[in-house]
């Protein structure tokens, strides 16, 4: 195998790991947004956030809620 065949399967193998490795942490909520939305629901049932949240910074919104809506 040639020294530049070599050097691109080693970079495209590192591209794909990459990739692999963002699908689920940023494409998979993406196109899942409903279920997602539903976990965080019952995930933020029982907190109080006004209990929780420090003086000054702004109570949790919808990660999943497009901007402006």
């Amino acid at each position: 195998m040639s020294k530049n065949k070599r050097i691109a399967l080693v970079f495209g193998g590192f591209v794909t790991a990459v990739a692999a490795a963002f699908y689920p942490i940023f494409f998979h909520p993406l196109a899942h947004r409903d279920q997602y939305r539903q976990v965080q629901k019952m995930n933020r049932s029982d907190v109080n956030q006004a209990d929780i949240q420090p003086v000054g910074v702004k109570i949790w919104s919808d990660p999943f809620k497009p901007a402006g809506k």
